[in-house]
């Protein structure tokens, strides 16, 4: 992250300690937030986005490591839809991913997804307009905003990670349903980013008792 960014997700982090005793724990564990950092262009990370769903991180980017070399040099809607089929799978990418990467470029350059000023959007209408791409879902699209754009207030309720991660947080031995986890979100505004950072973290970590 940029240094403004990490001062400003590390603010959100102090934050939220202050209202959430096991969140702070989990913070004290965990260290100030550390998120990664983002791609070049937002192209890239829907790309990137696309290629790691459903996918263990080290394999996933190996994969988007030789899809990158097989469009290369740059990565831009039009070298995707220039580049061969065949070097897409060679490169690892599924059939169905194969097919998302070339409907996101298809979109990004008929305008039916324009990126150029999409930060000045507010978080709904990107997310509606990143859903229209084949294989992009409101979870890929919250990842975009987490991650790419530096948006401090999503909550990917859906996320799998988050939830368990909630649970683990606050010694719950269910994990919350979306709906509920919806609600229990309200209390990290405007910083749900942050808590859902801290969520993920929490996934095979053991907390010291409260």
């Amino acid at each position: 992250m940029e240094a403004a960014e990490l001062n400003e997700f590390a603010a959100g982090a102090d934050e939220l300690a202050r209202r959430d005793p096991a969140l702070a724990r989990a913070i004290a564990v965990v260290g100030p937030p550390n998120v990664r950092p983002p791609q070049d262009t937002y192209f890239a990370a829907l790309c990137r986005s696309i290629i790691f769903q459903q996918l263990a991180g080290k394999a996933a980017a190996a994969i988007f490591g030789r899809f990158v070399s097989a469009v290369g040099p740059e990565l831009t809607h039009l070298a995707v839809l220039a580049a061969a089929e065949a070097d897409l799978r060679g490169a690892g990418l599924s059939a169905a991913k194969t097919a998302s990467v070339r409907d996101l470029a298809a979109k990004v350059g008929d305008g039916t997804v324009p990126l150029d000023g999409i930060e000045e959007l507010a978080d709904d209408e990107i997310v509606a307009r990143l859903v229209s791409v084949r294989g992009i879902g409101r979870w890929t699209a919250e990842m975009f905003l987490i991650f790419q754009l530096r948006r401090p207030d999503v909550w990917p309720v859906d996320d799998l990670a988050v939830r368990r991660g909630y649970a683990v947080m606050h010694g719950l031995d269910a994990w919350p349903k979306p709906k509920e986890l919806e609600r229990l979100g309200d209390a990290y505004r405007p910083w749900r980013s942050v808590a859902a950072w801290y969520c993920w973290r929490m996934t095979g970590v053991v907390l010291p008792a409260s």
